[in-house]
């Protein structure tokens, strides 16, 4: 009688599998051999395992991916590790948002990306800064004059798998200075290379007040500059100079950049705004990508105990708010593994793709989330990340930076 035993790495039992990639969301096991998705089905059959997990109590889900941390430890004053923000907070790949420049890349590369657990991507920001700072933009973070167009292109032609894009600001401080001539070079770069530009948006760096933009003209005049795939960062920002800024009616034209697939992420940060959101949803606007953007103190070097927001905590936040679980998990995985043209490997449970999962318990009960303003918002559900699979390896989170929905009270 012929042999159909299959032989397995790992495997996961009865888990709730939700994976927008593949509309699937039900009772399923998963199977995992030499670092990829070997089998995904209702009830494995006939098979050896060297690792079980029983994962009924869990949701599963293809491994998180967070598009906007910052990550490059030492050589900024806001980078923070890597796999607390990566693996130990439940997500298998993120992406650091112009912390390293085309002549800082190559350290970054070697000091976080090679040495971290989690997947380390990055957008390179489109400026060459030798030591970038918050703070020094008046002394040409981001000038025209320190934008070098070739290097750029080279760098991310030399390391497709790891430079995904490019960062360029659109706040009242930039353009103050520099009208729009750093979003115009930034063009360039993106259209030579075929990537996407993450633009941030909301008031950032000091203004020139003797030129200061009409906040409500910035990011409008910005998205000239923007092309179906390209991302505008923080977008229920409360800055006046945001996407909403001060008004109460979403604008005709965010209406059409979306409708051309220009593309939104929430970015927390600082300025996330529980009244913007609420605002922007009610009106039908909701993030293609949810994105922590964690990062430490400006002012401190190496220092994360202001650190108050995290992935797990801006998902279950958009929840509270009213945005359905599926769509949730689509931000995280599947969307943004799009963003980085990595749908094959990432983003997803397809088998043959990488086995990189996120395993999270649905915590029910009443408690109270906060947004950037320290305003308060009443939630029934957190996620919370038990465990995750990184290229097949099991590793439990230590959840450190998950100050957000780890411990907090009920409210």
């Amino acid at each position: 009688m012929e042999n159909h035993l299959k032989y397995y790495d790992l495997v996961l039992l009865n888990g709730w599998v939700i994976d927008p990639s593949q509309s699937l969301n039900g009772r399923f096991d998963i199977a995992i051999c030499d670092g990829k998705i070997a089998a995904i089905t209702k009830q494995l059959k006939t098979y050896k395992s060297q690792l079980t997990f029983a994962a009924g109590n869990y949701l599963i889900c293809p491994g998180f991916i967070d598009l906007h941390v910052h990550v490059y430890e030492w050589k900024t004053t806001f980078g923070v590790p890597a796999d607390d923000v990566g693996i130990n907070a439940g997500v298998t790949t993120i992406v650091d948002q112009g912390s390293s420049s085309p002549f800082t890349f190559a350290g970054f590369k070697s000091d976080i990306g090679e040495k971290s657990q989690t997947d380390v991507r990055s957008f390179l920001l489109v400026n060459h800064a030798i030591a970038q700072t918050i703070g020094d933009t008046v002394s040409g973070l981001e000038s025209p004059e320190n934008i070098d167009i070739e290097t750029l292109i080279k760098v991310a032609q030399a390391n497709p798998q790891i430079v995904r894009g490019f960062k360029v600001h659109a706040d009242s401080g930039s353009i103050s200075r520099w009208g729009m001539d750093v979003l115009k070079l930034a063009r360039e770069v993106g259209d030579r290379t075929n990537l996407p530009l993450y633009v941030h948006t909301g008031e950032l760096f000091p203004v020139d007040e003797t030129n200061r933009p009409n906040p409500e003209k910035v990011v409008e005049n910005a998205l000239s500059y923007m092309k179906p795939g390209d991302i505008l960062g923080h977008c229920y920002s409360c800055q006046p100079d945001g996407l909403l800024g001060k008004r109460t009616q979403v604008p005709e034209w965010l209406y059409a950049a979306i409708e051309r697939g220009i593309l939104l992420d929430l970015g927390h940060g600082l300025k996330f705004s529980f009244e913007t959101a609420k605002r922007m949803m009610a009106q039908g606007v909701f993030p293609y990508t949810i994105s922590s953007d964690a990062h430490g103190n400006f002012k401190s070097l190496h220092d994360d105990s202001t650190l108050n927001y995290s992935l797990c905590g801006g998902i279950s936040k958009l929840m509270a708010l009213g945005l359905n679980l599926t769509d949730a998990i689509a931000a995280v995985t599947i969307n943004p593994a799009r963003v980085l043209k990595a749908d094959a490997e990432i983003g997803t449970l397809k088998v043959g793709s990488i086995a990189d999962i996120t395993i999270l318990k649905l915590v029910e009960g009443d408690c109270l989330l906060f947004d950037a303003l320290a305003q308060p918002l009443k939630a029934k559900q957190r996620l919370i990340p038990v465990a995750v699979l990184r290229s097949g390896k099991l590793i439990q989170p230590n959840c450190r930076l998950l100050r957000d929905v780890v411990g907090i009270g009920t409210g």
